[in-house]
């Protein structure tokens, strides 16, 4: 009896170990922290974050929303990823055992999402439903858009779609056009980069994402350009507020490989979340201290 006892722990364990590794952590704060920071634009005072359904959406798009993203994407690049030298090391790798315990993950994400529909209005629902229709159809057969250029990078507007529905969620409304130009530009930037490093081993699978389709140095101009639009714009809605300058940071990272070849891609993309976290943090504590303490 204790034996059987400590295999289902052990059982329950290695479930949620493996639901970790597909949900790649290190990413959560993609969709987790654009909705926090969604909402927050969209925040009267305290009494807002006091409402359940922002902490339901909150442990959503944290972790449900990101099994799913990365589980659909598992589940499809199963027989490319081996080839990907991402794979089992910085990222989780699929093997053939875990596909059943990924497909009832899925499913089980897919109906947590049905019931919260239940409950949306209307806009709500409609921009939920485009959040789980682009993050399926990234990946997924008949449009995979990971593998059409110009639309890869166009389709991951799936990550800003979390911010638009906070800010919905909490107002009834749709952000400034400003702040989805801003979205859109940080979000393609952002997918460009991250896709340089693969260029290689895409090419090699038949995979024709942007770079591959307009060349190394090219995607990283690209990208540059999206996040120096970003920059501009962020500067320009924030008055000129010093510490809005830090988005800066951004384009210095593709410019840096295009400038050094010391530098290395394969390298340095890994400190983008670390760069996404504190400035996402920073502004998210702008934000709060604006629209809860009114301090300034």
């Amino acid at each position: 009896m204790v034996i059987q006892g400590s295999q289902g722990h052990g059982g329950v364990t290695d479930t949620f170990k493996f639901i970790l590794r597909v949900s790649r952590p290190r990413f959560w704060i993609y969709t987790g922290g654009t909705y926090v920071i969604g909402y927050t634009l969209g925040a009267y005072g305290f009494m807002d974050f006091l409402a359940p359904s922002y902490y339901v959406y909150l442990i959503y798009f944290f972790l449900p929303a990101n099994i799913f993203i990365y589980g659909v994407n598992d589940c499809w690049d199963e027989e490319t990823d081996c080839l990907n030298p991402k794979k089992g090391t910085m990222e989780h790798m699929l093997e053939s055992f875990e596909r059943r315990k990924l497909l009832i993950s899925l499913a089980a994400v897919a109906v947590l999402s049905a019931v919260l529909m239940l409950s949306q209005t209307p806009e709500e629902a409609l921009i939920f439903l485009g959040f789980l229709f682009l993050s399926y159809f990234y990946s997924a057969p008949p449009l995979r858009f990971k593998e059409k250029p110009f639309l890869d990078f166009s389709s991951n507007y799936l990550y800003i779609m979390p911010g638009i529905f906070g800010y919905n969620l909490v107002t009834g409304s749709l952000p400034d056009l400003n702040l989805l130009v801003a979205g859109f530009c940080h979000i393609a930037a952002m997918h460009i980069f991250s896709a340089v490093p693969d260029t290689e081993y895409d090419s090699e699978t038949g995979i024709i994402t942007t770079p591959v389709f307009i060349g190394r140095r090219k995607a990283l101009g690209l990208s540059a350009f999206f996040w120096i639009i970003l920059s501009l714009l962020t500067v320009h809605l924030t008055d000129f507020h010093p510490l809005s300058f830090l988005v800066f940071l951004y384009p210095l990272f593709p410019l840096s490989v295009l400038l050094s070849e010391r530098i290395r891609i394969e390298r340095i993309y890994w400190y983008l979340p670390y760069i996404n976290t504190s400035l996402g943090g920073l502004l998210f504590l702008a934000l709060i201290n604006n629209r809860v303490f009114h301090w300034i």
